[in-house]
C-alpha cells in the first residue's frame, strides 16, 4: 500500500492512494461552494445597482417598487449565500474530521 502526499495550504498530510479519489472530490465540493458564494455576491451586486438606479431615476416615479423590491432581493441573496456557504462548509469539515479519525483508528490497527 503506497502512501501519497497531499499538500494543504495549512498543513500537509499523508493519504492512502485508495483514499486520493475521495479526497479530490472532497476538495472539488469545496471549490463549488466558493464558486457558488461567488455567484450569489455577483447575483447580489447585479441587484444593488439595478435596485439603486431604478431608484435613482426621478422620470419613472411608478416604477420606483421595483428598485426597492430589487434592494430586498439584494440582501436576501446575500443572506442565503452565505447561510449556504457556511451549512455545506461545516458538513465539509465534519465530514473531514471523521474521516481523519477513521484514518488514524486504521493506522493504529494496522502497526499493532
Amino acid at each position: 500500500m503506497r502512501r501519497v502526499k497531499l499538500k494543504n495550504p495549512f498543513r500537509t498530510r499523508q493519504i492512502d492512494e485508495r483514499l486520493i479519489r475521495e479526497h479530490l472530490a472532497l476538495q472539488r465540493t469545496k471549490l463549488a461552494n466558493e464558486r457558488t458564494l461567488l455567484s450569489y455576491i455577483k447575483a447580489s451586486l447585479y441587484l444593488l445597482i439595478g435596485g439603486l438606479t431604478v431608484v435613482q431615476i426621478k422620470k419613472y416615479d411608478h416604477i420606483q417598487w421595483v428598485g426597492y423590491l430589487a434592494l430586498v432581493f439584494c440582501v436576501a441573496f446575500i443572506v442565503v449565500g452565505i447561510t449556504r456557504y457556511i451549512h455545506l462548509e461545516r458538513k465539509m469539515s465534519r465530514l473531514l474530521r471523521d474521516n481523519e479519525k477513521i484514518e488514524d483508528k486504521n493506522a493504529s490497527s494496522q502497526n499493532s
